[in-house]
Formats: structure tokens, C-alpha cells, sequence
């Protein structure tokens, strides 16, 4: 075996109104290189630069790792010796599907190894199996906006187009937000008031990105299905969001879980910039901004 490269994309999910249904890759990438070994008491070894140096296992319990070891279980595959060397410039534990870039990397990773035995497809009900929802490995796997619905084991995705002018500006707190404790806040059941809410926003959200009609996105990424409740573990929240929309951004949402705020733009993505990262020090948060386009592509092989 050779060594292998694959790049997987940062994903922000949600948008809004799109709770659990709706994610997009970014033009942020961590790399997993796959390095075969040949003597058998080396092990399986992890080493990991960039974001979460020294705070990701580096052993078998590493999620690249076990998410290839479930596939060569899947095609009933011994697993072989190699090294993995993760290089990460996507958070962690930010609402910016790092752990997705981690499963659908190590999928692709391990299938190129079994000679591409299983589908995109069955690639991708994998990576919700090991996830626990499909909406970030959807568009870690396949790239752009994806709808995704799973109807029992089955999952359905749907390609949406982005305009290619549409760009991601980020605030990234330094805090965290354990997803368990995202989910915890919210409630158990919604008001048909609020459910119509963002069904019709979910709706104009993908015309409006399909179409090309970038004067849908402030109303259509607006949600009072999980971002109200989110925002008691995040209430400076509100005030980023004034802020980028003072600034120009076409919309603005919770990425994921959390605590990133993202703002849609296609032009002043400076200003946007310089506004949510003044508008969080005003209130005592610590973070940086970064600007990234969405990405086409989902996680590959890099020949």
C-alpha cells in the first residue's frame, strides 16, 4: 500500500431554520495521511498537528482511526498496520463539523484501501451510524448544500446550488459548547406557530440559494426551533448577529450546535468581519474571524 492523502471540509449545519436537515462544506480543510507500517509492533499510531495537538487521542480511540476500522469491519477486512498524521485547521468543538471531517475523511481514507468497495452512499450511512445525525457528514462526504432526510436506515440528499459569490465570514469564540449541552437546552416539543416559522424560512433558504436571490437569506436563515434556546449558553449571541447584519451580511445563524456564529456575504466581508469581532469583545468575548468560501468538493483523495 502506498501512502495516502484525503482533505475534508469544515461544515457548518443548520443555517437556521434547517435544524438537523440542512449542512454545507467550507473552505476549510484538515488533512489525514495514511502511512503504511510494516512491522507489526508499531501498532496503529496517530500523531496530530494543528488544531487539537495534544488534545486528540493519538491512539485507536482517535475518531479518524475508528471510523476506518467500521469500515473495514463493514467489508468483513482485517485492518492493516499504518500511521496516521492528522494536520487540523478546523476547531474543535466549535459547531464546525470537525468530528464530521474526522468520520468522512477516515471513510474515504480507509475505502480507497479497500478499493473503493463501497458507495458515496453507503459511505455516507456509515458516517451517520458512527455520528448519530447526517446533516455535517452529508456535506463533509459530498460537498456543497446538501438536504438530507433519513427516512428509518435510509438517507436522502439533495444538492443545492450556492451562488459562487456567497462567502462564510466566522466568528470563532475561544469557549466551547458541548454538543450533549446544546441539545439539552432545547425544548421537547415546538409550537405549530414556530414549526410553520421555519418550514416556510427553510423553504425560501434553498430558493434562495438555488435562485440565486440573495435578498432571501435575512429572513430565511432567521429559526425559533433551536437558536432561542441556544442562546442562554450564549448570550452575548444576539449582539454578533445585530452586528453582521448592521454590516451587510445577507443572513446570519449559530453554526451547528455552536458557539461559531457565521455570516453569509457577498460583498464587505471585512467590515462584517471587523463589526462581529468588535461586537464580541464589547461584550467580553474572546475569539477570531476568519473568511472562507464554500466548498465544492467533499472529502477526497488529494493525487
Amino acid at each position: 500500500m502506498n501512502p495516502i492523502l484525503v482533505k475534508a471540509p469544515s461544515t457548518t449545519a443548520n443555517m437556521g431554520p434547517g435544524f438537523d436537515c440542512l449542512g454545507m462544506a467550507l473552505d476549510l480543510w484538515n488533512e489525514i495521511t495514511v502511512i503504511p507500517l510494516d512491522n507489526p509492533a508499531e501498532g496503529a499510531r496517530v500523531a496530530v498537528t494543528g488544531e487539537g495537538s495534544g488534545e486528540l487521542p493519538t491512539d485507536e480511540n482517535n475518531l479518524v482511526y475508528k471510523s476506518m476500522e467500521f469500515l473495514f469491519k463493514e467489508a468483513s477486512l482485517e485492518i492493516p498496520l499504518f500511521k496516521l498524521l492528522c494536520n487540523n485547521q478546523i476547531p474543535l468543538k466549535r459547531g464546525l463539523g470537525s468530528s464530521a471531517a474526522a468520520i468522512a475523511g477516515g471513510l474515504v481514507a480507509a475505502n480507497a484501501m479497500c478499493d473503493d468497495v463501497f458507495s458515496k452512499q453507503e459511505l455516507l450511512e456509515m458516517a451517520a451510524t458512527i455520528e448519530g445525525h447526517p446533516d455535517n457528514v452529508a456535506a463533509a462526504l459530498l460537498g456543497g448544500l446538501q438536504l438530507v432526510v433519513s427516512d428509518g436506515p435510509q438517507i436522502y440528499t439533495a444538492s443545492i446550488p450556492v451562488p459562487d459569490n456567497i462567502q462564510a465570514v466566522i466568528f470563532v469564540p475561544e469557549f466551547t459548547i458541548a454538543t450533549d449541552d446544546a441539545r439539552r437546552v432545547l425544548p421537547d416539543s415546538v409550537s405549530r406557530q414556530d414549526a410553520i416559522f421555519n418550514m416556510g424560512r427553510l423553504a425560501l433558504l434553498i430558493s434562495g440559494m438555488a435562485s440565486n436571490h440573495p435578498e432571501y437569506l435575512s429572513v430565511a436563515t432567521e429559526d425559533k426551533i433551536h437558536q432561542p434556546y441556544r442562546q442562554t449558553l450564549f448570550p452575548a449571541m444576539k449582539l454578533i448577529f445585530n452586528a453582521a447584519r448592521a454590516a451587510s451580511a445577507l443572513g446570519v445563524f449559530l453554526s451547528g450546535s455552536g458557539p461559531t456564529i457565521l455570516a453569509l456575504a457577498n460583498e464587505r466581508e471585512m467590515t462584517i468581519a471587523y463589526e462581529m469581532f468588535d461586537a464580541a469583545r464589547q461584550a467580553d468575548i474572546e475569539g477570531k474571524v476568519d473568511i472562507v468560501g464554500t466548498a465544492v468538493s467533499g472529502a477526497y483523495i488529494d493525487k
